[in-house]
């Protein structure tokens, strides 16, 4: 990025008067881009803007809009400038972070963008400061109309966003940027000034992981039997008590015997090559045969399948065993992906463990969580296996810091028998059908991975992924909640003592810390910030792996919320039809002006929010009344395509159509609709859109179809992928989905009966 503003390259003044045309017809929105860069940075001192429009202060210093750090020496900040303002003066400013000294302005005259251009000479920002010393700071500035990727990037290509729909002849994401009428005061859509008045109770499986520790949600040791005894196979019980574990999930009563490998010996997997790149190891990749594999990618009435081994058509393909388990209740592209990692790998890798590799409070548990629960949503056999509440159910939650110290053989012992009782649990779980395992635990040495791999040899294949912070505010944080949420501090009432405890406990882990450069790794460098950070990959391959590095390097901390809701009821609603792409009721129309109302209270603190909808007409009448923020249309998010049954009601499609309507209702979550879609099929195509709110710091209020939030809540509730259908999400009702570092938590508000 240049200094200055984006200009003609020609300097002519036609170019110019093109742009403007360009911008007027885009409604005259501006996305604003700036940034300052100095490398003597004062700590003291927060970069702000403020200018002539509201967004920006409206030239009151104590409005001012905060810079974000984007690097060590770089402050970013980027606005959509509103349609009623062709011109924007600005000028940045410096804000003590401490004390009551007063803001810097920066010297010279008002910067000036009109028309997107920026007017004048492009110039260093200077301050000068009361000790008579001058802070420069180099400026960047780009102003351009708003695009589909400056504010909607998602992972598809920007070429394909924009090419049209076979369908309706539009992009698959476009800007909706026309200017919304005002609400008047004293209407029927007018709200109380107390939006709690308006909660009501979340269902009993709603998104509120964030009330629970998140490592109690893993997997219950399958030797502990219902009475909550350890079973070791060799006779010997070993009770257990603990405050805060949960163990909702009955285990196997089945005995079993774990046998813990030589940490100390290396592990050299079968037929292993040297990588040329970096000098680690890789199994060679070698071609299992397999015949004719049929993948369900959810259909209605039965279809007849060739087989590619046979030449012949079969009506009742059989998968064996291990291969239908480890298929993914998926479609399309991901159904596909997962044929030809099955085709084309070697057997073992089948089935993939992430193993987590880190110092204590550095969010592997959280990483864990998110990635299970993504997973999980695209219909792959995920399950999260947590050492830690393994050695609590089986050693107490009530451990010193010297449990963990090096040299603490017993601890040691321990420490090894939990992990391999978890590994144990979690290649027989894979045995069993089972395809992606996390491995949660801190394994922060070599030796304990190399034992690891050695019990994984030629089971399953292990990526390594290690979380590494340096941001002490983040660590700090995250110490804190350790010491209010974790089982292991429940019984210290003394947050200090505790406090001093699990540091003890990190310095431990730190002084026999050993990074990962062995294997297959991911290595995540100061990404849980979402201010930049790096991503290192080694020896990564396959479609699987490959959605797992791209989910990582778009998820983040940043606390926000999420908003869904339906569009107000339609007139189709009202006639109980499905499909179409009628006009809102009555009702619908009230709707619309109260949602405006409750977005303006609830997000009126929130000028970056934006507001996403389908392409379909009664989710962007539902938008209109809404003022002050983007409008982004996603052809993702139209509903459920019902194919030839748009626009009939369901006692019509019984009656003309019986033996569609039987297949409906056998299996709703894999049911296609002839020429239309099935619920596995709008998951395929809603997960660009998930990642979208993922890479999302700023609040999104998404205005969509019943299909598509059901979808969408069950990957925020971590709901089955069979419960998908049946998934209550009401009319006027908004459900907030919080999503921050303690994880996901539910709020309901009923607007209208």
């Amino acid at each position: 990025m240049g200094t200055g503003a984006s200009k003609n390259a020609d300097g002519g003044s036609n170019g110019g008067e093109e742009r403007e045309e360009s911008l007027d017809q885009a409604g005259g929105q501006f996305y604003v881009s700036l940034k300052m860069e100095n490398y003597r940075l004062n700590g003291e001192l927060s970069p702000h803007v403020y200018g002539s429009v509201p967004l920006v202060g409206s030239w009151d210093s104590s409005k001012a809009l905060s810079m974000e750090r984007e690097s060590a020496s770089m402050w970013e900040l980027s606005f959509v400038v509103p349609p009623n303002h062709e011109t924007l003066d600005f000028k940045f400013l410096l804000k003590p972070k401490y004390g009551n000294i007063p803001c810097i302005v920066e010297e010279g005259p008002n910067r000036l963008l009109t028309g997107g251009a920026l007017q004048g000479d492009a110039r260093s920002a200077l301050f000068k400061l009361e000790s008579e010393e001058v802070l420069e700071y180099r400026v960047f500035i780009k102003a351009d109309r708003v695009s589909p990727f400056d504010l909607a990037a998602s992972w598809r290509a920007y070429q394909e966003n924009l090419q049209p729909s076979t369908v309706r002849g539009i992009p698959d994401v476009s800007i909706n940027s026309a200017p919304a009428p005002g609400l008047e005061n004293g209407s029927p859509a007018s709200l109380e000034l107390d939006l709690e008045h308006y909660v009501v109770p979340a269902p009993s499986t709603s998104a509120n992981s964030g009330l629970v520790y998140a490592a109690n949600l893993a997997e219950t040791p399958r030797s502990l039997t219902a009475a909550g005894v350890f079973n070791d196979g060799s006779g010997n019980a070993s009770q257990f008590k603990e405050r805060g574990i949960s163990v909702d999930q009955p285990a196997s009563l089945k005995e079993m015997q774990v046998i813990i490998p030589d940490p100390q010996k290396g592990y050299s997997g079968p037929e292993m090559v040297e990588s040329k790149s970096v000098g680690t190891f890789s199994p060679l990749q070698k071609a299992d045969g397999h015949k004719g594999l049929f993948v369900d990618r959810g259909v209605g009435s039965p279809r007849l399948v060739k087989s590619s081994s046979s030449g012949v058509f079969s009506f009742n393909l059989k998968l064996d065993t291990e291969t239908k388990n480890s298929m993914p209740a998926a479609a399309g592209a991901v159904a596909a992906a997962a044929v030809a990692d099955q085709m084309l790998g070697p057997k073992e890798e089948r089935h993939l463990a992430i193993v987590l590799v880190g110092l204590p409070a550095r969010g592997k548990t959280f990483t864990a969580v998110k990635l299970t629960r993504y997973l999980r949503w695209l219909g792959h056999d995920t399950k999260h296996f947590n050492v830690g509440k393994y050695r609590r159910l089986k050693h107490g939650a009530n451990q010193s810091a010297d449990f963990f110290r090096a040299d603490n053989p017993e601890g040691i012992e321990a420490r090894n028998e939990v992990a391999a009782l978890a590994m144990d649990d979690m290649i027989a779980w894979m045995q069993e059908g089972g395809q992606v395992g996390i491995f949660d635990a801190t394994n922060s040495t070599r030796s304990r991975r190399n034992m690891l791999m050695k019990m994984a040899e030629g089971k399953c294949k292990i990526i390594f992924l290690e979380t590494i912070c340096n941001d002490e505010r983040i660590i700090e944080r995250n110490i804190r909640l350790k010491i209010q949420q974790s089982p292991d501090y429940a019984e210290e009432p003394d947050f200090e003592a505790g406090s001093r405890d699990f540091r003890n406990r990190l310095a431990n882990y730190e002084k026999v810390y050993e990074p990962v450069e062995e294997g297959s790794y991911i290595k995540m460098i100061d990404m849980v910030s979402g201010n930049g950070g790096q991503i290192q990959v080694n020896n990564i391959s396959g479609y699987l792996p490959g959605r797992i590095v791209f989910f990582l390097v778009n998820t983040h901390l940043t606390p926000r919320p999420i908003l869904l809701t339906r569009h107000g009821e339609s007139r189709d609603n009202v006639r109980g039809r499905i499909g179409g792409d009628s006009v809102l009721s009555d009702a619908g129309e009230l709707y619309s002006k109260k949602l405006s109302n409750f977005i303006e209270k609830r997000l009126k603190s929130e000028r970056a929010a934006s507001i996403w909808t389908s392409t379909l007409q009664r989710t962007i009448i539902t938008a209109s009344p809404i003022a002050g923020f983007p409008k982004i249309q996603w052809r993702a998010l139209d509903e459920i395509n019902a194919g030839v049954c748009d626009g009939m009601n369901y006692k019509e499609i019984k009656k003309n159509m019986p033996e569609e309507y039987e297949s409906r209702e056998k299996d709703k979550l894999r049911y296609r609709y002839p020429r239309g879609e099935s619920y596995l099929d709008v998951i395929q195509r809603l997960e660009p859109v998930i990642i979208e709110l993922e890479r999302q710091r700023a609040p999104v209020v998404v205005i969509s179809h019943q299909a598509v939030l059901r979808a969408l809540y069950a990957y925020f509730a971590d709901r089955p992928l069979k419960e998908i259908p049946h998934i209550e999400v009401p009319l006027h009702t908004i459900i907030e989905i919080q999503m921050g570092v303690t994880g996901v938590q539910e709020k309901r508000y009923k607007l209208m009966d």
